[in-house]
């Protein structure tokens, strides 16, 4: 039985440089009301809090910035996420998300383009993933993503 990589790699002195996928985002910055109670919210905080180095990919700002309803929702949510540094990939990472894809499809997984790109630039920069989207635990089973859990309290 095959288990998901779930923890934390890469630490940078004491901070942690991690990638922010959409799910998580969403729950912070597209709600009318963030739910404070939400795991994925308070790991996201805590993350943000200990000045870890939180990444975007452009697939996942893409996805933040589209449908929203008003060209002042557009600024404002833009101006929010300009401080996140922007992962780019290029032609050996698209080739890595492909063969991620081929490799999931050949262990039955589904897993579409776009996550595994988010996948094979976290397991390029060697930065896990903090996501809602269960569909990475799944990517996660057969490769190198590290995905986080949400934080637990500390006790």
């Amino acid at each position: 039985m095959n288990f998901a990589r779930i923890g934390i790699t890469k630490l940078i002195g004491t901070a942690v440089n991690l990638v922010v996928d959409t799910s998580v985002w969403s729950l912070i910055l597209r709600r009318p009301q963030v739910k404070v109670d939400n795991p994925f919210v308070q790991a996201f905080r805590r993350h943000l809090m200990a000045e870890d180095g939180l990444f975007l990919i452009g697939n996942i700002l893409q996805e933040l910035l589209d449908g929203l309803r008003s060209r002042s929702q557009f600024q404002r949510l833009t101006r929010s996420l300009e401080p996140f540094p922007l992962l780019v990939p290029n032609r050996a990472t698209h080739i890595e998300a492909a063969r991620l894809r081929t490799a999931c499809r050949e262990k039955g997984v589904q897993a579409g383009p776009v996550n595994c790109l988010i996948a094979a630039i976290c397991i390029e920069q060697g930065f896990p993933l903090l996501t809602a989207d269960r569909d990475f635990l799944r990517i996660a089973r057969d490769s190198e993503l590290v995905v986080l859990p949400p934080l637990k309290e500390a006790g």
